[in-house]
Order: C-alpha cells, then sequence, then structure tokens
C-alpha cells in the first residue's frame, strides 16, 4: 500500500506536487491557528476559530476536486497528524484532543460526501460536504473541549456552526475562482 501510494505521488507532476504541499501546510496552518483563536470568544456566542476553520474545508474540498479523494484524504492525515502536534505545543492540550479528533472525523465525511456528490454542479460538492462536515465538526469540538469547565460551550457551539455556515456561503466564491485556476491540474478522480 505505500509503495502504491508512493508511486502515485511520483506519478503527479511538478505543479501537483506543490499543489499537494500547498495543502498540507495551509492545512496545518489553519488548524493551528484555529486552535488558538478557539480559545478568543468575541462573546457567549462566538470564537474567533469559527472564522478561521471554515478554510480548512476549503482546502480539502479544493485538494479533492483537483487530486482526488485519495490525496485529499492524505492531506487532511498529514494536516492532522502537524497541526495536533503544533496545537499541544501552543494550544491548551484538551482544546488540542478535542480539534484533533472532531477535525479527523469530520475532514473525512467532507472527503466522503463531496466525492460521492462531486459529478453535480460545481457548488453542490462542497456546499453540502462543508455543511453536513462542520454540524459534525462542531458537536464533536465543543462536547469534548468545554463540557463540565463552566464555560458557554453550547451557546458557542451554535454561534460558531452559525459563522461556519455563513463561511460556507462567502468561501464558496473563493471555491469557483480557485477551481478555474486549479482544473489544469486535475487528475481524474480516484477514490479509497
Amino acid at each position: 500500500m505505500l509503495k502504491e501510494y508512493i508511486d502515485e505521488v511520483a506519478r503527479l507532476n511538478r505543479a501537483q506536487k506543490l499543489f499537494l504541499l500547498v495543502g498540507v501546510v495551509a492545512m496545518a496552518v489553519v488548524v493551528t491557528a484555529s486552535n488558538i483563536l478557539v480559545e478568543m470568544p468575541v462573546n457567549d456566542w462566538f470564537t474567533w476559530g469559527a472564522l478561521s476553520y471554515p478554510i480548512a474545508f476549503l482546502v480539502t474540498d479544493i485538494t479533492n476536486r483537483t487530486l482526488g479523494a485519495r490525496l485529499a484524504r492524505d492531506v487532511v492525515f498529514v494536516g492532522f497528524i502537524v497541526a495536533v502536534a503544533m496545537s499541544l505545543l501552543l494550544a491548551n492540550p484538551r482544546i488540542a484532543i478535542a480539534s484533533g479528533s472532531a477535525f479527523f472525523i469530520a475532514q473525512m465525511l467532507d472527503v466522503t460526501i463531496f466525492d460521492k456528490l462531486r459529478r453535480q454542479s460545481w457548488w453542490k460538492a462542497p456546499v453540502a460536504s462543508s455543511v453536513i462536515a462542520s454540524f459534525v465538526d462542531t458537536v464533536i469540538f465543543f462536547v469534548l473541549a468545554f463540557v463540565g469547565t463552566g464555560l458557554p460551550w453550547h451557546t458557542w457551539a451554535l454561534g460558531d456552526y452559525a459563522a461556519k455556515l455563513i463561511m460556507v456561503a462567502v468561501l464558496i466564491l473563493p471555491f469557483r475562482g480557485l477551481i478555474r485556476i486549479t482544473d489544469p491540474l486535475t487528475l481524474a478522480p480516484v477514490s479509497r
């Protein structure tokens, strides 16, 4: 399996390999920043992490569309490892563990949903996958990170999910622009 993966990556051209690397780095930066920003509430309904974290879904979805589900899962996995390690160093350990758990489950769900809807209108796969995966991410994260702390986690979760939905609407335009740029890099979709 490792040899197959190495062969698959070796078949990518230079631009596709660079795109894959940028996806991994972007994922790690977004998740690490979000883990720090979620500890900075704006009020009882909203944390700054709600604005940065949806960008992780944009990274996953554009990678999925461009390089396929298999490589999108790899971006999620490598981004997950790097982000959890960085978050353990820079954020509260409970936040890092909650984030890692929620991130991994939600991002893998996002990849699966996107892959199943990829042949429909250009906007359906990223919108549906992001809306559903964001809900799963929000529930898992806020329960693991804040239940029993006395903090207003339930209102933060509602507010953050609402912000994530708004970000899905906002990020659909950059997604459309990015797919126009990345279409020359697109591989035939490969599922794993």
